[in-house]
This record gives structure tokens, sequence and C-alpha cells, in this order.
């Protein structure tokens, strides 16, 4: 053997046992989703039909440890059957970065993460995944943590621009320009608490064209109780600051109470109040508040009539629940109904006010899973409105306003290494 493979050798020899461990690890996920939206984020206008489609999301996702070095690099598609034709030379929404993010671990108890990266915190009702949507969330952001036993303290930071420019630039993506935030957790036996202080700033131009940055404020607690029967929790958050030049001042208040009638049977009373503000209230305060970047869909009826891409800076919600939930060996089953009212007045330009009953919808879900990486998953939903949700979202109270949904989520794990 030459000399100089010889040192190579040599070389990789002493690298390779300078590393203490090593783990390397790929999964896919492959996941199709059939939709029937007939009446589906707002009332069927009259005479309007409703339509069906599939989407598709499309996960690679690579895990990779190296003593106290953690990183993930996760690239998705996502993509509407037929949206290209069978003969494209390029896809439509190509492959993004979903998440691509390092994290070293300075001691057991202090560790940093930088880059592309998910930030979802307790019941990710103010910071979420938001993973039924098939792009889900993530932030470009570094988080600084500190988790001693029963407890962690995150401090997190974001400062977002369109391209690398040379002089000042708007900033038009629909995203904050900066942001930072606080979160501490506490668990103590039964009981766990938290607390969050988020400031989000977003760019606008004055009257001036100058550009400007507004912060808001979204502050608050969520406390949980569990024991084997019992499952309770309540949220409270408040928001203040400014957006856009104006003054905002708006609050949450939700919680649940949870308990297992048997192993396979568990039923869930729980409302949520969104302040809002009044159809006729001439102020420029912003009273209604804003979930910012929580899983909307998960809360408030999965037909998403409220904050998930619509219902902003409105009059509020009030949502009653039961969740009524019941599994046997594979199969999982859900039904929830929900009343929705607005606790705002709501007057029409005739000076009619109108009843602050919105409707009342009701959910059903399945679940099997099928195989140890395929699980299948399906539901029904239907909307039963009120003239005052006409009188919100146009459309037709009277017409069937309904939501079916069947999805087939494939999850190998295709590598897997360490040393």
């Amino acid at each position: 053997m030459k000399k100089s493979g010889i040192i190579l050798l040599a070389l990789m020899g002493m690298i390779t046992a300078g590393v203490q461990a090593q783990e390397l690890e790929a999964n896919l996920q492959i996941r199709p989703r059939f939709e029937y939206r007939n009446g589906y984020r707002t009332l069927l206008p009259e005479g309007q039909e409703g339509t069906s489609q599939i989407s598709q999301r499309t996960r690679l996702n690579f895990n990779y440890k190296q003593d106290q070095l953690s990183t993930k690099v996760t690239l998705q598609n996502i993509r509407t059957w037929g949206d290209v034709p069978t003969t494209t030379l390029a896809d439509k929404n190509s492959v993004a970065l979903f998440e691509a993010w390092a994290q070293y671990d300075f001691t057991p108890k202090w560790s940093a993460r930088m880059g592309r990266q998910v930030l979802a915190y307790d019941n990710q009702r103010i910071m979420a995944e938001m993973d039924w949507a098939q792009q889900g969330q993530s932030h470009d952001a570094l988080v600084v943590s500190f988790h001693p036993v029963n407890h962690q303290l995150d401090l997190g930071a974001a400062y977002n621009s369109t391209a690398e420019n040379i002089i000042q630039t708007p900033y038009k993506v629909a995203n904050y320009k900066a942001m930072q935030y606080a979160w501490f957790h506490s668990n103590y036996e039964n009981f766990g608490a938290s607390l969050l202080f988020l400031n989000t700033g977003y760019e606008y131009e004055n009257i001036q064209k100058k550009l400007l940055v507004d912060y808001k404020q979204t502050f608050g607690t969520y406390l949980t109780y569990k024991t084997k029967k019992i499952d309770t929790n309540v949220g409270l958050y408040g928001q203040t600051g400014k957006n856009a030049d104006k003054q905002v001042s708006a609050w949450y208040a939700g919680g649940s109470f949870g308990y297992t009638v048997t192993d396979s049977f568990k039923a869930c009373l729980g409302y949520e109040f969104l302040s809002g503000k009044d159809t006729n209230d001439k102020s420029n305060v912003i009273k209604s508040f804003s979930p910012i970047f929580g899983n909307n869909h998960a809360y408030n009826g999965y037909m998403d009539y409220f904050y998930v891409g619509n219902y902003q800076n409105t009059m509020g919600l009030e949502d009653a629940y039961l969740k009524l939930n019941y599994t046997s060996n594979k199969w999982q089953f859900a039904l929830i109904p929900h009343v929705f009212n607005t606790p705002n007045k709501i007057v029409t330009p005739l000076n009619e006010e109108l009843k602050h009953y919105l409707g009342t919808e009701i959910d059903f879900t399945t679940g099997y899973n099928f195989k140890k990486d395929i699980a299948l998953t399906g539901g029904y939903s239907q909307m039963f409105g009120s003239k005052t949700m006409e009188f919100l979202k146009a459309g037709d109270a009277g017409h069937t306003n309904n939501w079916a949904w069947m999805m087939v989520s494939v999850n190998p794990r295709i590598f897997s290494w360490k040393k």
C-alpha cells in the first residue's frame, strides 16, 4: 500500500476513534387526504355546488446525533392530485424545507437550537405545529433552552427579511418581521403550569411612506391537572401593544374538564371565549383576540369556520363543546358537538340587532391502526348555521352544509444506524 494511503487510513481511524457516539435515522411520510367540501369554512352560497379534491403531503426526515450535537432536516412536497399534467417537466410546488436545524447541548440542562424549526407549546392554542395543515408550520428562529428536572425555560427570537438586501426593503411576506418569546413550564406531581410571553412585530408603511414595525404582546398562563380519572385544563391570555398603528386590547379564556369513565370511554366538557368587537363600534382599538400561531383546526369545530385563515378582527366567539371518545382495539371514535355564539353585538346596516347564536356544528371522526406504520382516519361534520351566520359569512344556512374526509398516513422508518 502506498504511503499516502496508509496515512489516510490512519487519519480516518483517529477521527472515528474520537467520536463517542453517532446516530442517523431517516423516515418517510406519505399522507394523501380526500375531502368533500360542501359548506366548508363558510356557508355554501345559494346555487353553488360543493367540490372534492385529494391533497398529499410527502416528507423525508433525516435525524443525526453525534455526542452533544443534534440536527434535523425535513424536506416536503405538498400537492393536489392533478395540479400538473401527467407529462409535466416541473412540479407546481416543488420541494420545500420544512425543518433544518442544529442543536448543541452545552450541558445536560442547557441547549441551543437554530434554524427552521417547529415551535409548539402546551395545548398548542397559541404556538403550534399545525400538523393537520398539509404544509404544517415552522419558523426560522434561535431558541435557547434551560431544562432541569420538572422545569423548562425556552427563550426564542427571530428576525425576517425577504432576501439579502443592500438597502431597506419592504417586508411583504405575510409573516412577522421580528419575534421574541419566553415560555416557562413546571410540573408538580399531578399539576402543571406554564407562562408564555410572546412579542410579535409586523411591518407596515405609514402615510409618510416610512417603514415601521409595531409590536403586539400576547401573554398568559396554561394550567393542567391530571389524575388517573381526571384531565382538566385552563388557559388565560391577554393581548396588548399595537398593530398597524392601532392599539390592541383583547383577551382569551378557555378550559375543559375531562373524565375517564372506563378504559375505553372518555368524556370532556369545554368552553372557550375569544374577545371581539361590536359591529357598530367605531373606535380604532383592535379588541378581537388572535390565536397567533395556534392550531386553530383543533378548536372551534373541524369545519374551520373560525380563525383558520378567516374570522380575524371580528365579533369574537363563544364555543361550548362536548367531546366523547371511545377506543376499541385498533379503532378510535370521537363525537364532538359545538354550540357557537358571538359575545358582541351584531348590528345590520338597517340598525337591526341580530341574535348572538351563530350555529351548531357536529363533528364525528374515526381512526384505525391498519399496520405498524399505516393509519387510516376519516370524519364527517355538519354545520347548522343561523341567520346571524348568514349575515357574517353570506351563503345559505338552509342548505345542507357539510364536510367529509378520509386520510391515509404511511410513516415507515427507512434507515437507522448507530455507532
